[in-house]
């Protein structure tokens, strides 16, 4: 089971630095998914990651940043909270970002949120402190390793951050992501390059059309009541994504088909990471 990684996990559970100045990155996005209709799977049966290795298992669809227990989570772009909540079934407290461009990310297992619905975040900005809620740590404590597993959607579909099979990172360092790392600020206002957000827009009929397919009742009916088509539109990915089966129908809904574009930066502050390791190289 790749959640079981003592040698790691007992320090991030004690707040301690694994490696000095590096987040650990225990499973990646695999490549060879398991069919929604088998089930949830952590067996690792078929695998293939980025690399070509398998440092995943079946039916991981994010990537899992290993960090000490209450370290801040940044917004890895700026964007719009489309939505926070707690589940405990499904990846426990999540903080979701609308990134504009047809990108969202997810961040699970969080400890607690710093943001709230409809909030406006800076590239950089703490939007929640990190810990390992969820049924996925009462499952593996102590021996899992606590980690924020983090999804990016493109045009609401799960994807890889990192580049494959000739398709460009979603990562603005490329292969191995960095944390955003402020600059002075620019004595002419005019060369200030903060990040201009732009909301992502969707088409009503398409997203009526995903949610009327919707069946399980109470989580149509809930979909179908947010007066905003950009509320609605952001609320389905995130429903569509997190409990899959169901929704028979699955369309993008944006209005245009958004190409993959570097964004991101690695979502933890420049002074105490400064780069990534991955688990099966140390």
């Amino acid at each position: 089971m790749r959640q079981l990684r003592p040698g790691i996990g007992i320090p991030l559970w004690l707040g301690k630095q694994k490696i000095q100045n590096k987040v650990i990155i225990t499973n990646l996005f695999n490549h060879l998914q398991t069919p929604i209709e088998d089930g949830w799977s952590v067996k690792v049966t078929q695998t293939r990651d980025f690399r070509g290795r398998n440092l995943t298992y079946d039916s991981h669809n994010g990537t899992d940043l290993s960090v000490p227990i209450g370290t801040e989570l940044l917004a890895a772009a700026a964007g719009k909270v489309i939505r926070t909540i707690s589940e405990f079934n499904r990846g426990g407290l999540k903080v979701y970002v609308d990134h504009g461009g047809g990108l969202i990310t997810c961040s699970a297992h969080l400890a607690r949120s710093m943001v709230k619905e409809g909030d406006v975040v800076e590239r950089g900005q703490v939007i929640a402190m990190t810990g390992y809620s969820g049924l996925d740590s009462l499952v593996t404590f102590p021996w899992g390793t606590p980690h924020t597993h983090f999804n990016t959607w493109l045009n609401g579909e799960p994807v890889d951050p990192f580049p494959h099979d000739g398709k460009a990172s979603l990562w603005r360092a490329g292969e191995t992501p960095k944390p955003f790392q402020p600059q002075a600020e620019p004595e002419d206002e005019a060369e200030n390059t903060r990040d201009e957000f732009s909301q992502s827009q969707f088409v009503e009929e398409h997203v009526k059309e995903v949610v009327s397919a919707c069946l399980t009742p109470g989580a149509r009916e809930k979909l179908q009541k947010y007066e905003s088509l950009y509320a609605r539109a952001g609320h389905t990915i995130a429903e569509m994504n997190y409990y899959p089966t169901r929704f028979p129908v699955r369309k993008n809904m944006y209005t245009r088909e958004h190409p993959r574009t570097p964004m991101l930066d690695l979502p933890f502050d420049h002074k105490r990471f400064d780069g990534v390791v991955f688990s099966d190289e140390l």
